[in-house]
Parts: structure tokens; C-alpha cells; sequence
């Protein structure tokens, strides 16, 4: 009988352990900005790619619901400018629009959720805005 129990134990420890594996969590995705260096001014457009780091693969659909641009890297984390979602132009990469109205460096903070994971992916991303 307690051979029995521990390969029953031993079958269900390994499924756990094997299952486990299959889900991913925030820290298998990276969000990054295509292009670091922007012009001051309004209107300007932020690019970020999403990307599932245990395939390589771009990721679509994901919900971004926070965002927030300010001067954080340049002591002025007050400095705000608002953050408009723009259509996605291509697999993976999620647009944005908002004004840099001071040259210098920015923060740009995002939170998505991706379709069937449990965890928030999040992500602080530095640019910078030349005159």
C-alpha cells in the first residue's frame, strides 16, 4: 500500500510540476520602445513592441489599461503629459500618442494584461525628447 501511495504521489507531483511550466508569467514578456529619441512637441508618436521572451514572438492583443509619461529620469517625476492610445499597426506593436513638452528624459510606464495569463505585465521605459 505504501508503494502504491507514493507512486501516486510521485505521478501527481510530477503532472503539477510539468503543468506549471506551461503557464508564463509577467517576467516572460518585455515590453520596449522601437525608438528611444523623439523631438519635442505634441502629437508625438511612441512605438512599443511586446514580445514573449520563451518564443521570441510578438504579442497581439494585449490590454493595455494604465499608462503614464513623465520626467522621472530627469528629477521632475511630477511633469506629466497625457497618454492616447493610437491603432496598432503592426503584429505585436502597440502605438501611443502624447505630447513631450520639454526636452529631456521621460518614463514612459504601461500595464497590459495578455490573453490567458494571470499576472499584470509592466514596464518603466526611458526616452528621450531633443529640442
Amino acid at each position: 500500500m505504501t508503494s502504491m501511495f507514493r507512486r501516486i504521489c510521485g505521478s501527481v507531483l510530477a503532472l503539477l510540476i510539468g503543468a506549471s511550466a506551461l503557464w508564463a508569467g509577467a517576467d516572460d514578456y518585455r515590453f520596449e520602445v522601437v525608438s528611444t529619441d523623439h523631438r519635442v512637441g505634441s502629437g508625438v508618436t511612441i512605438e512599443l513592441r511586446l514580445t514573449d521572451l520563451r518564443t521570441g514572438q510578438p504579442v497581439e492583443g494585449a490590454v493595455i489599461y494604465a499608462t503614464r509619461m513623465d520626467m522621472a529620469p530627469d528629477g521632475m517625476e511630477m511633469m506629466t503629459s497625457p497618454v492616447t492610445a493610437l491603432p496598432a499597426e503592426g503584429p505585436g506593436t502597440y502605438l501611443f500618442s502624447t505630447d513631450l513638452t520639454m526636452a529631456g528624459g521621460w518614463r514612459f510606464s504601461v500595464a497590459a494584461k495578455v490573453q490567458g495569463e494571470p499576472e499584470t505585465v509592466k514596464a518603466e521605459l526611458e526616452l528621450r525628447a531633443e529640442p
